[in-house]
């Protein structure tokens, strides 16, 4: 059992590079794929809501290395905590810089979910054969690992926490008097999401436990009779 966080899912890829080499570049190779495509939909909202900045930064693309943080990377396989390099828009560029705002940070969890959705359909066809060899064996787990990571990001990027995607989510929905109250509380938002990271007495963490069963809905949809977390 894996746990059901972004971390838990990182502890399982170090414990797999000892036993299991293949199965951790699955996870590898998973991770970068969902962390490229989060942060290109994000360029690519903002580049269709009439901002240029991530694409005169160079965000526009989904060359891997635009989007990995150098540190961010490396905390993530000893630490197993870390981040990509996130995309930067300017609000003043867009229409309606509020609700576009919110429709740019929406474009990450959107697309790691849609990306799970193809690669959910495309397991089921291919476990539909009646013979599986070592390449497709292979292929099943690369997108099983796809599924699990994709569906990790979007559901823990939805937590309405700066510098989470939830926090300009939120804003962007609220009405105008009540908007202007949450962003005040953006300076704050890395000490909450520490916090709610931490486990609390060497169990779960707050935030494992709240994102836990919406994990898992997700999941028992995307692999049918499978238990990943």
């Amino acid at each position: 059992m894996i746990e059901n966080s972004l971390p838990g899912i990182l502890y399982h890829m170090i414990g797999e590079l000892t036993s299991n080499p293949v199965g951790f570049l699955f996870w590898v190779i998973a991770l970068v794929i969902a962390i490229t495509i989060h942060e290109f939909a994000h360029a690519w909202a903002a580049e269709r809501l009439g901002d240029p900045t991530p694409r005169l930064m160079g965000r526009l693309t989904l060359n891997p290395l635009a989007h990995l943080d150098p540190l961010g990377t490396i905390m993530l396989l000893i630490a197993r905590f870390g981040w990509g390099k996130p995309v930067q828009f300017d609000p003043f560029n867009l229409r309606h810089p509020r609700r576009d705002s919110a429709i740019i940070s929406l474009a990450g969890p959107v697309s790691n979910l849609i990306l799970a959705t193809i690669c959910s359909i495309s397991l089921r066809f291919l476990i539909s054969y009646s013979f599986i060899g070592l390449f497709v064996y292979w292929i099943i787990g690369l997108l099983q690992s796809l599924i699990v990571l994709n569906v990790v990001l979007a559901v823990f990027n939805l937590i309405p926490i700066h510098p989470l995607d939830g926090f300009k989510i939120v804003g962007g929905v609220l009405p105008e008097e009540y908007a202007h109250q949450w962003a005040e509380l953006e300076g704050y938002g890395m000490i909450f999401l520490i916090i709610l990271i931490l486990p609390l007495g060497g169990g779960a963490s707050p935030i494992s436990q709240l994102i836990s069963p919406v994990i898992n809905v997700l999941l028992s949809i995307f692999l049918p009779s499978m238990r990943y977390i």
